[in-house]
């Protein structure tokens, strides 16, 4: 059975891991939290890291490259789900890879985020610039971070289908306050929505001249990036050193 150890433990998705970790056959080592509390007996990311077989990660950037480094030194593999990472924590992540690590990295672990990511970029590449890409979101009222991480994760697929990048297409400041400005051809543009429980909604909106259409995804429950995050750990195993994505875990 492969151990997990948790980094984040106390946050909504720590919490959710260890609850659906033994229906898919997994166990947890223990977990360590940002805020110093602890689950199980290992009472930092090191030592937890040396107890188990594969870690995962859902704490906060500011802890992204202590994590990494514990990791590295425990020779064990990683999955990181932390949202709000900056392109310098991407290039920790790379580092890392290139040192030896084995990481999966993804802004959302539902298998079906992952598989609706891979038909934004099927449908991008397909169709032209008049087709106006629109990506809306809606998350519950305590997160902080906007476009959500699954929001940038669409966003960049899209991006990547016309053969661009996520920074030069997206747009975040084109309504309101003064910003107000006409749309510019082949941008993809956001709106993020909080309130309530909402666990993530993602519509991604593609519309030309007299027709649209909509792909979306609605999380009915936290349980479902658990249980994504928890394949990517069984999945990682034995996978040799490199970065990887959940689209490897689907096989895209």
């Amino acid at each position: 059975m492969v151990k997990i150890g948790i980094l984040g433990a106390n946050g909504r998705m720590g919490r959710a891991i260890a609850d659906v970790a033994a229906e898919l056959g997994a166990s947890i080592t223990g977990g360590v939290d940002l805020q110093g509390a602890v689950h199980g007996p290992h009472g930092d990311a090191g030592s937890l890291a040396a107890a188990s077989d594969v870690l995962v990660d859902f704490s906060a950037p500011a802890a992204l490259a202590g994590h990494l480094e514990a990791a590295l030194a425990a020779k064990v593999p990683i999955v990181i789900g932390t949202t709000g990472l900056q392109p310098e924590h991407h290039r920790l992540i790379d580092d890392a890879a290139a040192r030896g690590l084995t990481v999966l990295q993804s802004a959302n672990t539902s298998m079906g985020v992952n598989l609706l990511s891979h038909l934004v970029r099927e449908a991008a590449a397909r169709l032209g610039d008049d087709w106006d890409i629109e990506i809306v979101e809606m998350h519950h009222r305590h997160k902080v971070d906007a476009p959500s991480g699954t929001a940038l994760l669409l966003g960049a697929a899209a991006a990547e289908g016309r053969g661009a990048t996520l920074q030069e297409l997206s747009r975040y400041d084109r309504i309101g306050h003064g910003n107000d400005k006409p749309r510019e051809t082949g941008t993809i543009g956001y709106a993020s929505l909080r309130g309530g429980s909402v666990a993530g909604d993602h519509m991604v909106v593609l519309a030309a001249e007299g027709e649209r259409i909509e792909i979306g995804h609605r999380a009915e429950t936290r349980a479902i990036f658990a249980r994504g995050a928890v394949k990517a750990c069984l999945w990682i195993q034995g996978k040799p050193a490199g970065r990887y994505a959940m689209g490897d875990v689907l096989g895209l």
